[in-house]
């Protein structure tokens, strides 16, 4: 049973590679958003034309972000959503709710100080993990079932 993970959320430390490396030998296929910081903001105008006014360069770009990243979600069998440590990903939240709105299994990675901040976040997931190595373990058994060790 191959399973199409989504990877969502914060671009700005390892977690997407230490998933990915550790489940290697799972019969898993990953996908996820443009991770290159400068790419993803700047696709709409480098694609459709420059823009003076800031609001509508941004909002070409998450346009054309929103292109890839509704279907890797809709395409998903599950999504997991990463929020960093420095940044607000107010984009990861909407990416879970948009994942939760179409019953898409969420696992929610995030540190234990934004548990106040993320509780409805928190409330629509299946599972919370804290290290991306535990995502690793939920999904090996997801697939195996089983137990880490």
């Amino acid at each position: 049973m191959t399973l199409n993970v989504y990877l969502s959320g914060e671009i700005h430390t390892d977690w997407r590679e230490r998933i990915v490396d550790g489940s290697a030998d799972l019969d898993l296929s990953f996908s996820g958003p443009v991770t290159d910081h400068a790419a993803s903001d700047d696709c709409g105008v480098a694609i459709l034309g420059e823009e003076p006014n800031k609001y509508w360069h941004d909002h070409k770009g998450a346009m054309v972000n929103a292109i890839r990243t509704r279907h890797g979600i809709e395409n998903a069998d599950v999504v997991v959503v990463r929020f960093g440590e420095k940044y607000k990903q107010w984009n990861a939240a909407f990416d879970a709710g948009y994942a939760s709105a179409l019953g898409k299994p969420i696992i929610v990675l995030s540190m234990p100080e934004h548990q106040h901040p993320l509780k409805e976040v928190h409330a629509a997931a299946l599972a919370v993990a804290e290290e991306p190595e535990q995502v690793v373990q939920i999904l090996r058994y997801v697939l195996s079932g089983s137990l880490p060790g």
